[in-house]
């Protein structure tokens, strides 16, 4: 048995595609256009992790997906804080928790929010 991918809803899939694959660096591996909904399958450099991002095309009543109590965040390891700070920062990304040491896996990790409010976890080798 292996993980496919995981799913996420987007509102604008282009602000969303952006994100991923401008400043998280994952590639547009995919598309399928279904009855309701379009679906775009990202990969990591590796190929090994997809990302599904669901372009819905009726919204919720209230115009945003709720994310619910159990989701916490999709993590991303990078070779430097440093430079993808500065990519991040060029972009007109910002972070939503600042980069810090965490002892606990001997790793910077630092928290940035995708268009949709979900959370991606930066983390880096120190």
């Amino acid at each position: 048995m292996k993980l496919l991918h995981i799913m996420i809803r987007a509102k604008n899939i282009d602000e969303s595609l952006k994100f991923y694959t401008e400043l998280l660096d994952m590639n547009l591996t995919q598309q399928a256009a279904l009855d309701d909904a379009d679906l775009y399958y990202l990969s990591d450099e590796d190929g090994q992790t997809q990302l599904e991002l669901t372009y819905n095309r009726e919204k919720p009543v209230t115009g945003c997906y709720t994310h619910g109590s159990g989701f916490g965040h999709l993590a991303f390891e990078t070779d430097s804080m440093d430079k993808f700070t500065e990519k991040m920062n060029k972009l007109g990304y910002a972070y939503s928790y600042e980069p810090f040491y965490m002892p606990e896996v001997n790793m910077m990790i630092a928290f940035i929010k995708d268009p949709d409010g979900y959370e991606v976890e930066i983390m880096a080798k120190s």
